[in-house]
């Protein structure tokens, strides 16, 4: 299953991009969502790549059908691996992967950040894939449902953060 979203802001690439990969703020923007045991277990960045890695413990966004329960925890433990590369200057491309820990699912994706000095777009792209059998397509449902409130929810707390 795939989800495509696309934000927009008011705030050139370098700036944008800077945000993504500031220690503090990748901190803070998790407190403000309600993560827990948040780890930046790497973070760097030159002129032509960069690299995030961050550890955390999240809740569900949205609410767990009756035949996932039985998978259901209230916290999981998510490590989430972003490779940035600089395309020109005016665009960057990410390659990235979610592993929730005990979630029989694949989860990856792509983003390109695109803009100038003054604003810019990230384009998202989330594959889910799971291949339990009779209930894949449930838990990947519900994994797109959930990664698409986290990831509009990180949105706006980046935006609140600029």
């Amino acid at each position: 299953m795939q989800l495509e979203i696309i934000h927009k802001y008011n705030a050139g690439l370098d700036r944008v991009l800077s945000s993504f990969f500031d220690e503090n703020r990748i901190l803070e923007k998790n407190m403000r969502l309600g993560s827990r045991n948040v780890r930046v277990a790497q973070v760097s960045r030159d002129d032509q790549s960069a690299k995030m890695v961050v550890e955390r413990e999240v809740t569900t966004s949205v609410e767990v059908p009756a035949m996932l329960a039985s998978f259901h925890r209230e916290w999981n433990q998510v490590r989430q691996e972003e490779h940035w590369f600089r395309k020109d200057d005016g665009e960057w491309h990410c390659e990235f992967r979610v592993r929730i820990d005990g979630v029989p699912a694949k989860i990856q994706g792509l983003m390109r950040l695109q803009g100038d000095t003054s604003d810019c777009v990230n384009e998202v792209t989330l594959n889910v894939r799971c291949d339990v059998p009779l209930l894949g397509k449930k838990i990947a449902k519900f994994l797109i449902e959930d990664s698409r409130q986290k990831i509009e929810s990180e949105y706006d707390a980046t935006l609140m953060m600029l």
